[in-house]
């Protein structure tokens, strides 16, 4: 009987996230749609899935968002973020950590989603990672992104690896992108969304999210041969960072 409401409390829990999603989506969509119609508008469409989407949805979830930075992000200059992909709570988080206008480069799969797949190819960069020509026309639309001030987020592992796996192989794509821009490749840890938000349908919970903003690794004297160690450096920050901290992790597989 006991597993019964527990098994109750997490459909319920689920079906309030996707409540949360849908119905903030809803209440601000024609602002969301004007400010997704030209690119010049995207820094204001993000200020707003930032602050009335991802935001109250963190704090409607009982996730209460904890933040250390080892480095700043400075206003108006481009960035590639990275960071470990456990959750479907990454993107809201990953919006409140990042002040900074930032465009995702994700699986073009999130476009089917209903109403947040509606924006989301209208204003990110999407990928077909079976296709060769898509991943090619990732790099020019994200340099025309850069060129307008913005940064990038991608989440390296190109999805989310299996729930016993504590951070999975990374891509080329960001590291490449990065190097080649001359942009600072920022970090960043999430320790806690995997246990909130899982994509194991029975899980989850209110509780802090905690993110560590590692220190940038700045790109600018590197070249192409330099992407595979770049790439690497970067995964060992994360994975050092959940191996020393998530204690629920110790049994899980690299």
């Amino acid at each position: 009987m006991v597993n019964f409401f527990k098994n109750v409390g997490y459909v319920l829990y689920r079906i309030w996230f996707h409540l949360l999603v849908a119905v903030l989506i809803f209440l601000f969509f024609p602002l969301l749609l004007v400010m997704s119609l030209s690119e010049k508008w995207y820094p204001y469409f993000f200020w707003l899935m930032r602050n009335v989407w991802a935001i109250p949805i963190l704090y409607g979830m009982g996730c209460v968002p904890k933040v250390v930075r080892e480095q700043q992000l400075v206003k108006g200059k481009s960035y590639m973020l990275v960071a470990n992909h456990t959750s479907m709570l990454d993107i809201m988080l990953m919006l409140k950590v990042s002040k900074n206008p930032f465009v995702f480069v994700g699986k073009k799969e999130l476009a089917k989603i209903p109403l947040f797949g509606f924006f989301f190819k209208r204003v990110c960069i999407m990928v077909d990672r079976e296709d060769a020509r898509s991943r090619t026309g990732v790099y020019r639309r994200a340099e025309r992104r850069l060129s307008q001030g913005l940064s990038i987020c991608i989440f390296p592992e190109g999805g989310v690896p299996e729930e016993d796996v504590l951070l999975g192989k990374f891509k080329d794509g960001a590291f490449k992108m990065a190097i080649a821009h001359s942009i600072p490749l920022v970090p960043i840890t999430f320790y806690d969304n995997k246990k909130r938000f899982s994509f194991t349908f029975l899980s989850g919970g209110p509780g802090r999210v905690r993110v560590k903003v590692h220190s940038f690794f700045e790109t600018g004297v590197l070249g192409g041969d330099d992407k595979t160690t770049l790439r690497e450096e970067v995964r060992q920050v994360i994975f050092e960072e959940l191996k020393g901290t998530s204690k629920s992790n110790l049994g899980a597989r690299e």
